[in-house]
């Protein structure tokens, strides 16, 4: 059948929304222009944009806050929303929902996340002011390197592939936990308990059959995010409440949406065809109802993790990097690694990361709790896991709740910068000339 031209247009660009690796070309873009205008004769006008105010008053209730922190703590909730749903996929019927198959990228994870926070605290010293940022090296940066796999291509195995996202999930509920338990200030027991009535209304919403995204919106924005954002606990834990309390579950099961669609074809079939180029009253019934049954046959959570997947990775991401990639690059790099901080990320990353990944994976093949993917080898595997230390995302916004010292944050964005190019660049050298993937 003939396709009309505006389908032929849309078809690519709706590919190209939710293609990760494309998310990732425009996140490397973003940095490139929050360094370069760090470094230009701009920089302080980049630097005092960031601290313009923005806010709300109503009645005598006023909230305000800079623009860096309107980005940090509001929009980067909707990035945490957003993987929170795709972990709950995973666990209700994705990778995630047989334990066997789980096992080996959640334990992988488990060694990915361990041995950078240890390497990182010898580094600087358990008890250093300076230890407060262990939980920065533990993440992985999922949009980066789906970008670097892509270019790749077909030396990169899929199962690979499966393999990383499996490990990054692992890893965001990881570094989420690790937010919500040790990067919180003080906090408002009064704003807390108001958030958790908020969350148990959200949890009651889902058990009384409520599919109304906008319904949950109203009550996940304006109540549990807000509350949370006055109660010390970091908002971007509300996002993570709020998606698990989201309905997974569709309202019309799979073998019944094909046959209630086929009988409402059949009767707009039989149905007199309107005078001109309108459709008549009955018809209109008809087309309204295959909307709702379609709206039925999938679930709110899948509904708005694709729905909100393309504002997050080319809205919120890149302009979470603009805002906070801005570092000033040192003229000599001869004493780059003088400070402890910087040296300390850059080896969990690039050292930690893949040595912990690795160990974890040989063990549980080794006792047979897991095994790899067929097609995929060793030096594959030493690839994903080199690759896994490109961190950049999540150990940035880590690295802002962790340490107050404006000074200290530089040194710790100069560690994650440049830990993130060795990763990225070894691990694209080692897919490149290692062996070819083999056919599985």
């Amino acid at each position: 059948m003939r396709k009309d031209p505006i389908d032929r247009l849309l078809k690519p660009i709706d590919s190209f929304i939710h293609d990760q690796a494309a998310s990732g070309t425009v996140l490397f873009i973003s940095t490139a222009i929050a360094l370069f205008l760090a470094n230009s004769h701009w920089r302080d006008a980049y630097h005092d944009f960031w601290t313009h105010s923005v806010g709300f008053k109503v009645g005598d209730f006023i909230l305000e806050k800079d623009l860096l922190h309107l980005i940090n703590d509001g929009l980067m909730a909707m990035f945490f929303f957003v993987v929170a749903l795709e972990l709950k996929r995973e666990f209700v019927g994705g990778e995630f929902s047989n334990l066997r198959n789980a096992l080996l990228p959640i334990g992988a994870s488990i060694g990915g996340m361990a041995f950078p926070a240890l390497i990182y605290l010898f580094i600087v010293g358990p008890g250093s002011p300076e230890s407060v940022g262990w939980g920065i090296p533990m993440g992985t940066d999922t949009a980066f390197v789906l970008g670097l796999l892509a270019m790749l291509g077909k030396r990169v195995p899929p199962a690979i592939k499966v393999f990383f996202i499996s490990t990054a999930v692992s890893d965001d509920i990881g570094a989420v936990s690790v937010i919500a338990l040790f990067y919180t200030s003080d906090i408002s027991m009064t704003n807390l308990l108001l958030g958790g009535v908020f969350m148990v209304t959200l949890i009651a919403m889902n058990l009384l059959g409520v599919r109304s995204v906008l319904a949950y919106g109203l009550v996940g924005i304006g109540g549990l995010w807000l509350a949370f954002l006055l109660s010390g606990v970091h908002a971007t834990v509300a996002g993570v409440l709020a998606a698990l309390a989201i309905p997974a579950r569709t309202k019309m099961s799979e073998a019944s949406y094909p046959a209630r669609l086929r009988e409402l074809a059949d009767k707009f079939a039989a149905m007199p065809n309107a005078p001109g180029n309108t459709i008549s009253s009955d018809q209109l019934y008809l087309i309204r109802k295959v909307k709702r049954f379609s709206t039925y046959a999938e679930t709110p959570l899948q509904r708005l993790e694709q729905g909100l997947h393309p504002w997050v990775a080319f809205g919120v991401l890149p302009l979470f990097a603009l805002a906070n990639a801005g570092i000033e690059l040192p003229t000599s790099f001869t004493g780059l690694l003088d400070s402890k901080v910087t040296l300390g990320l850059l080896l969990g990353l690039v050292v930690g990361k893949p040595l912990g990944l690795l160990l974890m994976s040989w063990a549980l093949v080794k006792l047979r709790l897991g095994q790899l993917s067929s097609g995929v080898n060793w030096t594959q595997m030493v690839a994903i896991s080199v690759m896994s230390g490109l961190g950049f995302t999540m150990a940035v916004f880590i690295n802002e709740l962790a340490f107050d010292d404006a000074v200290v944050r530089d040194q710790a964005k100069l560690g994650i910068l440049f830990a993130s190019l060795v990763a990225g660049g070894l691990g694209v050298l080692l897919f490149r000339f290692g062996p070819a993937a083999s056919r599985p």
